[in-house]
């Protein structure tokens, strides 16, 4: 019986595992090593701060779902990988593998920046339940007092779909509140345009989104880095010094500690791997989601990174699981799928508002791209949540 190890249980990492049972039952011994016990739809975490979600709301208990459908689970940091013994160490004890699939997802670097940051810093996040719950209590205070607003995404950030998500959110809770009048809003990115998302826009996205800026009275920055961050102040690398009373910035993300401290990762920590997802330099190693190394395809002025959004973490894993499935049953089928490949699907939120992104690959050139803005991809986001959530607290996998 094969040893399965997966590291992380979020959208990769629960979407191998459910596969891999699925394809194997009885022919492997399968494990979900995981930091975090719950399951955290983390596209509705723009919605925690302004309490339009509450975190029971949006995610689930990891053990029990896994353990119903024959799929162990520990509660645990891997902290060393040991390809040499097949080995990885966590904070629960030392575990043996066949195969590994690591699905961790990202540390947040916040010392990329001086000031940024909950934790030793002066800004707010939305990357965790944590961050986005002390977002809530700094909106609670803000709303009392009022002032300038600043939303954005640092150098070498990836994750600009979540910061476009929110400024619009937050410029709606503004309206909401009766304050709107009383507050300005910049976003503040290290992408060349407005609408560049990390994979060099998609369509005219970048008129669509200068578009509702100007209509919503929201002033963009783009092409900048963020040099230091004060308690009421931000410095950007074209010199201009931004007041702020609320500020939500995006970090670059870097692979785990794990990684980084066991030398199988690029130097900001994340896997190489070819098309199958194998890690190129160990046979027996595949990864997926976040935890995979991938570039922009073209330098820019200032480094941005490429999302890995939770739908091409669900895809890249499933490509993963097939293969590690086809090695075990000794099939000698490799499934291959490049992530640039990999056809985009995304709801971007506006408040009451959104965009639906449709795709034919992530990067140019495309065959065709297609945006759907309007009232109703706000609900499709909503009914998605509640589908996504539906489907993975029941197991199912392998629906769409």
């Amino acid at each position: 019986m094969a040893k399965i190890l997966v590291l992380g249980g979020s959208f990769a990492g629960l979407t191998a595992a459910l596969d891999l049972k699925r394809k194997l039952k009885d022919k492997a011994d399968i494990t979900v090593i995981s930091k975090t016990k719950n399951f955290v739809f983390i596209p509705s975490l723009i919605w925690v701060p302004f309490g339009w979600r509450k975190p029971e709301d949006i995610s689930f208990e990891i053990k029990p779902m896994l353990e119903d459908r024959g799929i162990n689970f520990i509660h645990a940091e891997a902290t060393k990988i040991i390809p040499e013994k097949n080995q990885v160490e966590t904070t629960a004890g030392t575990y043996n593998y066949d195969f590994l699939l690591i699905a961790t997802g990202p540390d947040l670097n916040f010392s990329e920046v001086e000031g940024l940051g909950p934790h030793n810093g002066y800004t707010t996040s939305i990357c965790t339940v944590d961050h986005a719950l002390h977002a809530g209590k700094k909106w609670d205070e803000f709303i009392k007092e009022p002032g300038p607003i600043v939303i954005g995404a640092t150098q070498k950030a990836s994750c600009f779909g979540a910061a476009y998500e929110y400024v619009f959110n937050i410029e709606y809770a503004a309206r909401k509140a009766g304050i709107r009048d009383k507050v300005s809003i910049t976003f503040v990115t290290a992408e060349p345009f407005l609408g560049n998302f990390g994979i060099g826009g998609v369509g005219n996205s970048q008129k669509m989104t200068e578009f509702f800026f100007k209509k919503l009275g929201i002033r963009g920055i783009t092409n900048v880095a963020i040099e230091k961050i004060t308690e009421d102040k931000i410095y950007l690398s074209n010199g201009e010094v931004l007041p702020y009373k609320y500020a939500m910035i995006i970090p670059p993300f870097l692979g785990v500690k794990a990684i980084r401290d066991s030398g199988i990762g690029n130097e900001a920590g994340f896997i190489p791997v070819d098309d199958t997802y194998k890690h190129i330099n160990y046979d027996n190693i595949y990864a997926a989601g976040v935890a995979v190394a991938i570039k922009y395809p073209e330098p820019t002025p200032i480094p941005i990174g490429v999302p890995k959004t939770g739908y091409m973490s669900e895809v890249m894993a499933r490509v993963a699981a097939d293969n590690i499935a086809s090695r075990v049953l000794e099939t000698n089928h490799a499934k291959k799928l490049k992530f640039e490949d990999i056809a985009p699907l995304c709801v971007m939120d506006t408040g009451n508002m959104g965009v639906l992104f449709i795709a034919s690959r992530v990067f140019k050139p495309r065959k065709y791209h297609i945006l759907f803005p309007g009232p109703w991809s706000h609900w499709v986001k909503v009914w998605f949540e509640k589908y996504y959530l539906w489907k993975m607290r029941n197991g199912y996998s392998q629906l769409p």
